[in-house]
């Protein structure tokens, strides 16, 4: 039996981290602000790291959506494996050269190229998902603020989001 509704349950796992951080500036904020001498120096760290902490949380939380759409995403040693009910595949994120966000299918979904293989395409809201936000940081040069937003925006056609530069020759 649980004491909390499961919509407040949901509210509180996707926001996380957010909480967490909240906490950590909290509680570095009352140490340089309320103590003595030693821990004001240590409440000024505590409440920086709090505070990237709650930035990057705050970011992780938007990224997160409703769960319970098809198929499993897993990111696991720099490659995403999406397995859905009708279509699935591999994609090594080294190897990536676009990410496109197409929020016209039904549900919304990713658009992972690779080149050599077949575009694979991922529901935002697939089982597993909130695991390609780290995998989409880790593209170089990304913009994560400009990819939230374009999940919000909800547009009538498909998004480039990232794309790969072309590398210069030596």
């Amino acid at each position: 039996m649980s004491f909390f509704r499961p919509e407040a349950r949901q509210a509180i796992w996707r926001w996380r981290e957010v909480l967490v951080a909240s906490a950590i500036l909290a509680l570095g904020l009352y140490w340089a602000f309320a103590t003595g001498e030693l821990l004001p120096w240590l409440g000024y760290v505590l409440a920086l790291v709090g505070g990237v902490l709650l930035i990057t949380g705050v970011q992780r939380g938007r990224f997160r959506g409703n769960q319970g759409g098809p198929g499993i995403v897993q990111v696991d040693e720099g490659a995403v494996a999406y397995f859905g009910p009708l279509n699935g595949g591999v994609v090594a994120i080294r190897e990536m050269t676009v990410l496109v966000l197409d929020p016209t299918g039904k549900p919304p979904h990713w658009v992972l190229s690779q080149p050599g293989q077949a575009d694979l395409h991922i529901p935002l809201n697939a089982e597993g998902a909130e695991a390609l936000f780290d995998a989409f940081a880790s593209l170089p040069g990304i913009r994560t603020e400009n990819m939230l937003a374009q999940m919000k925006r909800r547009s009538d056609h498909p998004v480039v989001i990232w794309q790969r530069r072309p590398e210069r020759l030596h």
